[in-house]
């Protein structure tokens, strides 16, 4: 298995779990700059993008490009070697929905020019790349829709709720709240996305199919969880809604569980558990060092 990062968001210390692993091997390259492999390759999984929103905001142009020339890359190499493609998309591809909960036939309702556009069209635009690829060259494509998913080894600086909200409760800080909390996120636990993703790259579904977990939750149900966990007492502070911010987000799994007997089995109390004793670990291990 060979690893490709850039690390633009991403860090090394997430690899250490595989030094000396005779079956990895890992190279620091950007996926929008062409490369080849000089070995067979079974499958591609192209996971390539800056998926927080501080992150595309910040980088706009690069996250545009790993949605466009990095996925092109990515998929040239799965013709050449006539391997199978993994694209992981988005459930951001239905923008701020109008249907509820979010079905794989459902369109969207996305702004194509905002401040996220720079996201959410260029996994609409991977996602029709993979298509024309399948139907052009035959190639065996597989597209999933993550929809909002945790666990260890993220940045808490990222921006997205998850380890923002687990930051200012390990620092005894109010946990930042946008808008007035009663917007919806759904959270899959990082083991279950594994799970769905392996099982989806196996199957024959060349179509997009929904992989997160279908418990909705307003975003101050959300924060009073990690408050109880992470035993914090702090109260919440509110800011603005950020431009285009979706109001609702629920994944309807009917399909993955039709096509690929898949479902989440990690309850939100339990990954949360883990996802916090990971970044308490973390932060001892900053202050030993000083």
């Amino acid at each position: 298995m060979t690893g490709l990062d850039n690390f633009i968001t991403g860090a090394p210390r997430n690899l250490r779990h595989l030094q000396g692993n005779s079956l990895f091997e890992f190279r620091e390259l950007d996926v929008c700059q062409a490369f080849e492999f000089d070995r067979p390759v079974d499958a591609v999984l192209h996971l390539a993008s800056l998926a927080s929103p501080k992150d595309y905001l910040a980088h706009p142009i690069e996250t545009l490009d790993s949605g466009s020339t990095g996925t092109r890359n990515m998929l040239e190499v799965a013709r050449t070697h006539r391997a199978r493609f993994l694209l992981t998309s988005t459930s951001e591809c239905y923008g701020d929905p109008t249907v509820h909960p979010q079905v794989e036939t459902y369109w969207g309702n996305v702004n194509p020019i905002g401040l996220r556009s720079c996201y959410d069209e260029s996994k609409r635009y991977a996602e029709a790349l993979t298509m024309a690829y399948h139907r052009v060259h035959g190639l065996r494509t597989n597209i999933a829709r993550i929809f909002n998913t945790y666990g260890p080894r993220m940045q808490l600086d990222d921006g997205r709720v998850v380890p923002a909200f687990i930051d200012q409760a390990l620092r005894g800080e109010p946990l930042t709240v946008f808008g007035d909390g009663t917007q919806t996120r759904s959270f899959c636990y990082v083991s279950d996305m594994v799970d769905g993703l392996c099982r989806l790259m196996l199957s024959d579904e060349r179509l997009p199919v929904n992989l997160g977990n279908p418990r909705e939750m307003t975003i101050l149900e959300f924060a009073e969880s990690i408050q109880e966990i992470a035993e914090s007492q702090t109260e919440s502070q509110y800011k603005a809604l950020p431009e285009d911010d979706p109001r609702q987000r629920q994944p309807d799994i009917r399909k993955a569980k039709r096509v690929l007997g898949w479902e989440p089995k990690v309850a939100l109390e339990e990954g949360l558990r883990e996802t916090i004793a990971y970044f308490q670990n973390l932060n001892a291990v900053k202050s030993a060092r000083g």
